[in-house]
């Protein structure tokens, strides 16, 4: 018997035109074309301007979704949701910002902040308002500009890291149509919270009365202990969600995992029994873009005309906090330009 579901109705993407290459950040600090290659499976990334914020490039990506769902006014609009970890500032937050610039009006507006999960957190509260009737027509987003906040001199962030956003239009439907959001797996571990992060830059370190030192402005992270969590706790959240959804791992078609790290990707796919060719990679083109990377993956894959109606989708993320998500959908029946 069919029940109330998030539907996904739309599909946008936008990244910042400047490309920056491997060889280009070699010339910057000690690396290579081939060290970041073959760490990674980077070959290039996008950032933003100077001058160009979060919000500038979540209204891009909004604005391709709404046109891609055929909803442009706020009488379709009831609910927007941003992920990021880049805000445009602290207070206020950028969703109600980005709202009133795509002409949304006073609709509710909220920001989602769980790093890399954040599109994965951002989904399932926005799917739970809809199912609760709050909405008949949801705008998600995840946008990141995470170039201000990398350190150039850091080959173990700087490099990773790119700029862009993804957004999906959900509507109100039913668990039975094509395009369904299933069900969703969340978690979250704090005692590792230190592991990424940019200390600099909230209410701990202002309690301290000295001002930040420049290093606590950028990106950190402990790479190696993130790379363990990070298949661990997608896995297990993997798993959570397909026997939530009553799926085998061989009935899924496409597994849409954080796009941080192809050896990330590759050891999650031995993980869960997937075969490679299962795995949706865009990251070689844009890096690890956080709460934008699902989304961007997942326009890229239905430009090329990757997914086919009713193909079975498993997506999953891990992120600073600790944070980790995952979702299981159905692809819409309708094509998503």
């Amino acid at each position: 018997m069919s029940a109330p579901a998030a539907v996904l109705a739309g599909l946008g993407a936008h990244v910042p035109p400047r490309t920056v290459t491997n060889d280009e950040l070699s010339r910057r600090m000690d690396t290579s074309d081939e060290w970041i290659v073959q760490r990674t499976g980077i070959r290039q990334r996008h950032w933003a301007d100077f001058g160009v914020a979060t919000s500038d490039l979540a209204v891009e990506a909004g604005r391709q979704a709404l046109k891609s769902a055929g909803a442009g006014g706020f009488g379709d609009i009831g609910l927007l949701v941003v992920a990021t970890a880049t805000p445009d500032q602290q207070c206020p937050s950028t969703a109600p910002d980005v709202a009133a610039r795509l002409g949304l009006g006073t609709i509710a507006a909220l920001d989602v902040g769980a790093g890399c999960s954040g599109f994965v957190y951002a989904l399932a509260t926005a799917s739970a308002a809809l199912v609760a009737g709050h909405a008949e027509r949801a705008l998600v987003i995840g946008a990141e500009t995470f170039r201000p906040f990398l350190d150039l001199t850091d080959r173990s962030t700087a490099v990773i890291f790119g700029d862009g956003a993804g957004a999906v239009v959900l509507r109100r439907g039913t668990t039975d149509e094509a395009g369904a959001v299933l069900t969703v797996d969340l978690g979250s571990d704090g005692t590792l919270k230190d592991l990424v992060g940019i200390p600099g830059n909230g209410s701990r370190h202002r309690s301290t009365g000295r001002p930040a030192h420049p290093d606590e402005q950028y990106l950190y992270m402990n790479g190696k202990e993130v790379f363990v969590h990070a298949v661990r706790r997608m896995a297990q959240s993997s798993s959570a969600v397909l026997d939530q959804a009553g799926w085998s791992v061989d009935e899924v078609d496409h597994v849409v995992g954080h796009q941080a790290n192809l050896r990330i990707l590759h050891a999650l796919a031995r993980q869960l029994g997937v075969d490679r060719e299962r795995l949706v990679c865009h990251l070689d083109q844009v890096g690890n873009t956080s709460a934008a990377s699902i989304p961007l993956a997942l326009a890229d894959a239905a430009s090329r005309g990757r997914f086919r109606s009713r193909d079975r989708l498993l997506l999953t993320a891990f992120g600073a906090g600790l944070t980790w998500g995952s979702a299981a959908l159905t692809w819409p029946g309708t094509t998503l330009a």
